[in-house]
């Protein structure tokens, strides 16, 4: 169980801002903000039908997504496939200007190779990473969009290494690349340590998978990590 203290705020202050260990473990809702940026300009506004029906219906049922969201994205994936292989590699989605110069962008990029196969993606691989940020509605939960994989998608926003473990200086990384020269190195630190104190549960001055969601269980995590797709 996570402590008292890894509920209530620092007493740091930065421009009104206050922070709090949770805050900074919970930080989806920044993930998330950056992410939708990045994911507005990939989505794109046209329509295919090059898919076929049969692809659609299997598309839909792994990922929970429409048919009219699957044939949107579809278009918007090829056009980011300047090669017209079928998939895409990390420099396809770095061409994006608004990915390019977001602070997590090579995060979010990271995250859609994270199944890649010799480096590329294919369109499904695409979905899958898309549907983690699909709503969840009762009853309609599916694997992909599920609690525990969102927080396993913001688990690997700070999992730089990707040993299923977040340490001190990963935790001090993405701090960075958050919120740049905000908040002064001194105070960054002191969050850092603060948090791997109160979310290590084993002592081993690192945070599991299992402590990152011990210490996340009273978030909305559903909620932060959710994104209304046009349908």
């Amino acid at each position: 169980m996570p402590t008292k203290t890894c509920r209530k705020f620092f007493n740091f202050k930065q421009q009104g801002h206050l922070i709090s260990s949770v805050d900074i473990l919970s930080n989806c809702s920044s993930v998330k903000s950056r992410f939708v940026v990045s994911l507005k300009i990939i989505m794109g506004n046209k329509s295919s039908l090059m898919l076929q029906p049969e692809e659609i219906a299997e598309i839909h049922q792994e990922t929970g997504f429409s048919p009219s969201q699957i044939e949107r994205l579809y278009s918007r994936f090829t056009n980011l496939d300047k090669t017209d292989n079928g998939t895409l590699s990390r420099e396809d989605f770095l061409r994006i200007p608004e990915l390019a110069i977001n602070p997590l962008g090579d995060r979010i990029v990271h995250a859609f190779f994270n199944e890649a196969y010799d480096d590329r993606i294919n369109f499904r691989q695409f979905m899958r990473v898309l549907s983690r940020f699909r709503p969840v509605k009762k009853n309609k939960e599916n694997k992909l969009n599920s609690r525990e994989e969102k927080l396993r998608f913001a688990f690997k926003m700070y999992d730089l290494d990707d040993d299923n473990k977040i340490s001190r200086d990963e935790l001090l990384a993405v701090l960075h690349m958050m919120v740049g020269a905000n908040i002064s190195e001194e105070q960054l630190a002191n969050i850092a340590d603060r948090t791997i104190l109160e979310a290590d549960g084993d002592g081993d001055h690192m945070i599991s998978f299992e402590e990152f969601c011990s210490t996340l269980e009273r978030t909305d995590v559903e909620e932060k990590m959710s994104i209304r797709f046009l349908h």
